[in-house]
């Protein structure tokens, strides 16, 4: 089992020392770059007045002076990788030392209508989703969203098997998410999927090769041109009529250019990503599933995307005028790229949304098999369909707490039982009933949980802890309140959910709220329904003797020498130290 600290300043290490070695080949190509184009210049200077010789040391300086600026582009290309990966290793290291102020909060993803989302700090400041997110793109970020908050509790065993292969390639994980950073992505895949779909040829297919006539034509009348056996004035026309079919579709092109531009930056990023999908061996099922949705073509998904953007680039040669007068005058060239653009369209347009969703799915799991290599002491729960039990865990705590801080709990609840959990203020009772709802989410996940070991029978998450008032919409804090719980009532008569709560009906008087309060346990546990109720009114600990469903748990607090003492461990009976007064008179509130 390698110790995650360990591995990432390991690899840090490596690609600093990668990274100093690719700085000291960037100096070198610029240098030998200055030299060639120096030389090139000293040749022209020699050999001036000697036309032949001079357009032959250009040619041959100009050819070795290209292969280096694409050869340096690919240093830069590989230099910027190793400092995203030395970022990456850097970012793991501070997450795992408890700083998640890099990583973004997911708040665009809170819910407070969610069944369960909002009242477990799923999503927003120093929420789950902050700490396990390593989504790359856009979509793989929402992608990770729905999938924490969507109550699916099928395939349970596959995600797990897939999420603990990923967590064996944590070099994989590393270079893929590395590439990823290494565009920056405005156009989402959604609206360039729908694009694709929508688009409208305009290049009649009548005219296809008419480029191409039109280019030997071009040849031709140059050559003629040159040898002065046709006037120049001739091949100056012959341009103008070039010019003049091109403008026919000028706002088609200039339109169709805008929208592939959008889309390039995505289809590289897109590309180089399928090709590290394609290149690998994957394992489990859910994994070679996904993987066979890019190795269906005759070629491969990443070349496809690949041809695609260079058709996108040859098309943008337009973009300086000079270039373009001469490319359009004599070979028709915007006609030409936006034909072959429209070519890979109609050919490849249904198979897009799949390559798309692919990436995404990789770059959403890889933020679960990121999670799990970083948490090599967390288990996977072993999942029993239809048990007795719904939890069985020893050991079990908060993912997000620190080893050192964090108190854990045997905990088990049958399939029909509804616990009743009582309690001092900050003895532990909501910390607790975010731990076992947060276990529940991750099980059906596929995540290891914080337990040292666990069976699991699969069941969706429905709770009310966090309810809100609405100003905006004219809704009490207690109207609120009875909504939530009206919507936990609908629910649990279509399917089976485990139910957390924490502190009903708040916004009533005391008696009210404990006859209420019986009466909604009571119509829970009715229905065979499972889960959790904290409280702090003991006389809902009574139900224990009149349903038989109902078992009483509590979180104990002792005074001890006059200081406050808190357990925080789950015990069997009813709490019998309260410590508001204790805390009223501790801190100089009242005497």
């Amino acid at each position: 089992m390698q110790d995650p600290i360990t591995f990432y300043t390991e690899q840090k290490a490596k690609f600093e020392a990668a990274l100093k070695i690719q700085k000291r080949k960037l100096n070198q190509s610029s240098i030998l770059r200055l030299l060639v184009f120096l030389s090139i210049a000293f040749a022209i200077y020699l050999l001036f007045g000697q036309w032949h010789y001079i357009v032959l040391a250009a040619v041959v300086g100009m050819a070795i002076f290209l292969f280096l600026v694409f050869r340096h582009s690919d240093l830069v290309y590989q230099s910027n990788k190793l400092k995203a990966l030395i970022q990456y290793n850097q970012l793991e290291i501070d997450v795992i030392n408890g700083d998640l102020s890099k990583l973004p909060t997911g708040e665009e993803f809170l819910d407070a209508a969610h069944e369960f989302s909002y009242d477990i700090d799923l999503f927003g400041n120093a929420s789950f989703f902050q700490y396990l997110n390593r989504a790359t793109t856009r979509e793989g970020k929402n992608e990770l969203a729905q999938l924490l908050a969507s109550n699916d509790i099928s395939d349970i065993t596959a995600r797990q098997e897939a999420i603990q292969e990923l967590a064996e390639k944590a070099d994989w994980r590393q270079h893929f998410s590395a590439i990823a950073l290494l565009i920056k992505v405005e156009t989402t895949s959604k609206s360039i999927t729908k694009w694709l779909h929508e688009y409208k040829a305009f290049v009649p297919k009548a005219i296809r090769f008419l480029p191409m006539v039109f280019s030997i034509l071009s040849a031709i009348i140059i050559t003629l041109s040159f040898l002065e056996i046709i006037p120049f004035l001739y091949l100056l026309m012959w341009i103008g009529l070039g010019l003049l079919i091109t403008a026919k579709f000028l706002k088609s092109i200039n339109q169709l250019s805008i929208n592939a531009n959008k889309s390039k930056d995505t289809f590289q990023q897109y590309g180089h990503l399928l090709q590290r999908i394609e290149e690998t061996t994957f394992a489990t099922k859910l994994l070679q599933e996904k993987q066979q949705n890019i190795h269906s073509d005759v070629q491969k998904a990443s070349t496809l995307v690949r041809e695609f953007s260079k058709r996108i680039d040859a098309l943008d040669n337009r973009n300086n005028m000079l270039v373009a007068i001469f490319l359009n005058g004599l070979l028709l060239w915007d006609i030409s790229k936006s034909y072959h653009i429209e070519t890979w369209i109609e050919t490849h347009k249904g198979k897009v949304a799949q390559w798309f969703e692919v990436v995404t799915f990789f770059d959403s799991y890889n933020s679960l098999g990121n999670f799990a290599f970083n948490h090599p002491k967390f288990n996977y729960p072993t999942v029993e369909k239809n048990a007795s039990q719904v939890i069985n865990a020893t050991q079990l705590g908060h993912p997000l707490l620190r080893t050192k801080n964090r108190i854990d709990n045997d905990f088990n609840i049958g399939n029909s039982e509804f616990y009743i959990v009582t309690g001092a203020n900050m003895a532990g009772k909501s910390t607790f009933l975010r731990t076992v709802s947060l276990s529940i989410v991750m099980s059906n996940v596929g995540l290891p949980i914080c337990a040292n070991n666990a069976t699991y029978s699969p069941i969706k998450l429905i709770t009310s802890m966090r309810t809100t008032d609405s100003l905006a919409e004219g809704a009490s804090y207690f109207f609120s309140e009875l909504q939530r719980l009206k919507m936990i009532v609908d629910k649990i008569e279509e399917d089976t959910y485990f139910i957390i709560l924490d502190e009903i009906l708040k916004g009533t008087n005391s008696h009210d709220k404990a006859m209420g309060s019986k009466k909604i346990v009571q119509k829970l546990a009715s229905q065979n329904a499972a889960g959790i109720i904290a409280t702090h009114d003991l006389s809902l600990c009574e139900l224990e003797k009149e349903v038989d469903q109902v078992k009483n748990y509590f979180f104990d607090a002792e005074i001890i020498n006059d200081e406050l003492f808190f357990g925080y461990l789950l015990k069997k009976g009813i709490c019998s130290n309260m410590n508001a007064s204790f805390l009223l008179k501790k801190m100089e509130i009242v005497e």
